[in-house]
């Protein structure tokens, strides 16, 4: 996603599958914030700043120009409180626009009741404008401060000075609260858009293994089978002429047998199991998924073979954590025999406790080797495993 792509206001509405159970714990939290009660919750924090509004209609107006601007900011306020419930993933530009426009209408029809106050309700509508235009609301964000800046100053009877109008905190409140919205809106839809080319990241790798077991089947038993046919018809052809010959062919077949049940219970545990190979090509797409620069190994050869499905847990954990934290543009592996290093250009923040680092450590330590992470200069960060050689191990 590019700065310059829009963010829906309904978008925080996760509804992917998880592709892991970690995964599923992340997405019902994500849920949990953004359905039902807590939903509403959450748009109603803002609403106490209408306090100031209420203030503003006491002191400016009385009798019925009072209830009127009482009424009319309660109306905002359920405005408000209802849209976020309203607005589902679904919903039609129409329906967003029609609930931006009576807000923005309530807001212009408060403003001569609250005066300079009035200009509170802008910072809600630069949220709304925000949460669905992303930076393309930038010119409407500016016009509301300038508004709430130089109205109260252009109309003589509010009787507000230039000094008292510099001094009001809304000008300067409502591109904060732009900036906060643009970068909440942020996180929550690269969140989304993470878990969406994970899932679609799971289903390629399954549909892909089932290519490869389909392939190593057909290759095992293809030709196991065919020399088992022709080895058994020989052994029954030359057991009334030469029966000892016979029963070498029948314990050729029964060997050719076993081997061959081997290869294919082979062939389905390296469905099952984390290969090195397996997650850096995952992980080659997920990085490009994400935006990431990615300088990974094509070939895991150097690496002892003792050692390969623990690195595949490293590449795994280590590139999530990436993707999720670090916010970087580029990020490199580097193997060798008895070390994995994956290094990136972004902020850090994957050694926090709780991350599914403390479960690497303890894969780690279960195999004698140690994890070591830290921030690199100028800029990014470092996670290194280490394990001793197979000769020592």
């Amino acid at each position: 996603m590019s700065a310059a792509d829009p963010v829906t206001w309904t978008n925080v509405d996760v509804q992917v599958e998880p592709a892991s159970p970690a995964e599923a714990d992340w997405l019902a939290s994500q849920r949990q914030w953004t359905l039902g009660w807590r939903r509403m919750a959450l748009a109603a924090i803002p609403l106490i700043y209408l306090v100031y509004v209420v203030g503003a209609v006491d002191g400016q107006v009385h009798g019925a120009a009072a209830v009127a601007g009482y009424v009319i900011l309660a109306t905002f306020a359920a405005t408000w409180l209802v849209a976020p419930l309203l607005l589902r993933p679904d919903s039609s530009g129409l329906r967003f626009w029609t609930f931006y426009a009576v807000t923005f209408a309530l807001f212009l029809a408060e403003v001569p009741f609250a005066r300079a106050a009035g200009f509170v309700l802008g910072l809600f509508i630069a949220v709304m404008t925000v949460a669905r235009l992303g930076v393309r609301s930038a010119p409407i964000v500016v016009a509301l401060a300038l508004a709430a800046l130089l109205v109260p100053v252009a109309v003589p009877s509010w009787h507000v000075s230039v000094a008292k109008s510099l001094g009001d905190v809304t000008p300067l409140a409502i591109p904060i609260a732009a900036v906060i919205t643009y970068a909440v809106m942020r996180v929550v839809n690269g969140n989304h858009a993470l878990a969406e080319a994970r899932t679609e990241l799971a289903r390629l790798a399954a549909e892909n293994e089932r290519f490869r077991i389909a392939r190593d089947l057909h290759d095992l038993l293809g030709h196991s089978l065919t020399t088992i046919t022709v080895k058994a018809g020989l052994a029954c052809r030359l057991g009334a002429t030469d029966p000892a010959l016979g029963f070498r062919e029948m314990a050729e077949v029964e060997a050719l047998a076993r081997q061959t049940l081997t290869d294919v219970r082979a062939a389905v545990a390296n469905y099952r199991d984390v290969t090195l190979t397996g997650e850096l090509a995952a992980g080659r797409e997920l990085l490009r998924a994400a935006g990431v620069a990615a300088d990974l190994p094509h070939a895991v050869d150097v690496v002892d073979p003792g050692h390969r499905e623990l690195f595949g847990w490293v590449v795994r954990e280590g590139l999530t954590n990436i993707v999720r934290h670090a916010h970087a543009s580029t990020c490199a592996i580097r193997l060798s025999a008895s070390s994995v290093e994956i290094i990136d250009d972004g902020v850090g923040g994957a050694a926090e406790p709780g991350s599914g680092l403390n479960g690497l450590r303890e894969r780690v330590a279960a195999a004698g080797g140690v994890v070591d992470t830290g921030p690199l200069e100028p800029r990014g960060w470092r996670l290194r495993v280490s394990v001793p050689a197979a000769e020592a191990a």
